[in-house]
């Protein structure tokens, strides 16, 4: 598809979402300026506030970082994001569904519960809008969130653990490959930019982590936000990298989490879901286990809305295929979240998640 006018992409370097989807511009050379988002603008359109938004050249909004992928995917095939065989495939919607759902606890505890990146960050939100000790009151509210989060003092032990390993591992993966499938990016990597570019790489505590400790991750993070521009090729055979296989298994630190949330919102989706109403942002307290750790959290029916992406792949492959993904996968932790089976669905309708029942 040609284009007529820029996407224009409402972002921001601080924002964890935005750090998910400016590379698939870049890989697909497309025309696109960034601008800082317009809130009010964005609620008028959308009835929300949360940004990235992007506003394509026939004058769409989209919202919501998956969909958005997804979109431009569809409007720009080559080069493509998502792998079409079956094991790159799931695993790139699985990396994603982690940068989303789990690598929040790491990002989400970098910025907020360290002094020294609450004053950067602080001024990170303050400075686009030109209003000095802008971001303050907003970091704040942002701080007190923390425990809802499941950022406690009694799992940041095991959040930080989690962090230093699975840094570890993508060094050494890195080190060997350009991407996650690879020698070209995918949906992986956008997925991972999440936590990655926004807070764990630019905040002032995990900034100095990462310089100190992953060379190779910062310089993956670099050649995402600035991809080459002749391609390279995911591993042939639909292999996956010897070296990914530690990083995974790390990054399943969370599946119990995530696997308890989903069945708390089936569970209370039996009594309280109506097909076409809109999703409550939470539906209760889910108690789960993180790397041993008891971890209390909100049940977020957007979780469900995450983890049927990987379902979804998943299921629609044939029986010979999922022993493919089942084989590459086992003993990495995964395995429970396949072996969901949800009753109830949630899909997007106008910019809102509704059950789709």
């Amino acid at each position: 598809m040609s284009q007529s006018a820029p996407y224009i992409f409402h972002g921001a370097d601080v924002s964890y979402f935005s750090g998910k989807v400016r590379p698939a511009f870049a890989l697909k050379s497309l025309w696109m300026r960034e601008v800082m988002p317009d809130i009010l603008e964005i609620r008028r359109r959308t009835g929300m506030t949360y940004f990235p938004v992007v506003e394509t050249p026939d004058g769409e909004l989209w919202q919501d970082t998956s969909e958005i992928l997804d979109r431009l995917e569809a409007a720009h095939p080559d080069p493509p994001l998502l792998p079409a065989t079956p094991v790159q495939r799931v695993v790139a919607y699985l990396i994603e569904l982690y940068g989303d759902e789990m690598g929040m606890l790491p990002a989400m505890h970098y910025r907020w519960s360290f002094e020294e990146s609450i004053q950067k960050v602080s001024v990170d939100f303050a400075t686009p809008i030109g209003k000095e000790g802008g971001g303050a009151k907003f970091a704040k509210r942002m701080a007190s969130t923390l425990p809802m989060l499941g950022i406690t003092p009694e799992t940041v032990p095991a959040i930080e653990a989690h962090t230093r390993e699975l840094l570890d591992h993508l060094s050494r993966h890195f080190a060997s490959y350009r991407y996650l499938l690879g020698d070209a990016m995918s949906l992986a990597d956008c997925g991972l930019m999440g936590p990655f570019y926004g807070h764990l790489y630019r905040d002032a505590v995990p900034e100095r982590l990462l310089y100190q400790t992953a060379f190779h991750v910062c310089a993956w993070i670099e050649r995402t936000n600035r991809p080459p521009l002749e391609p390279g090729r995911w591993l042939a055979g639909d292999a996956l990298a010897g070296t990914l296989t530690p990083a995974l298994t790390t990054m399943a630190d969370a599946v119990p989490t995530v696997v308890a949330s989903v069945e708390a919102i089936d569970e209370w989706a039996v009594a309280n879901a109506t097909a076409g109403e809109p999703t409550p942002q939470a539906v209760g307290r889910v108690d789960s286990v993180y790397r041993e750790v008891a971890r209390p959290m909100a049940a977020r029916p957007y979780t469900l809305w995450m983890v049927q992406r990987p379902l979804d792949a998943y299921r629609a492959l044939a029986p010979a295929e999922q022993a493919q993904v089942d084989a590459v996968l086992a003993g990495t932790g995964w395995e429970p979240l396949l072996a969901l089976k949800p009753r109830h669905r949630v899909e997007k309708r106008a910019y809102q998640l509704v059950w789709q029942c």
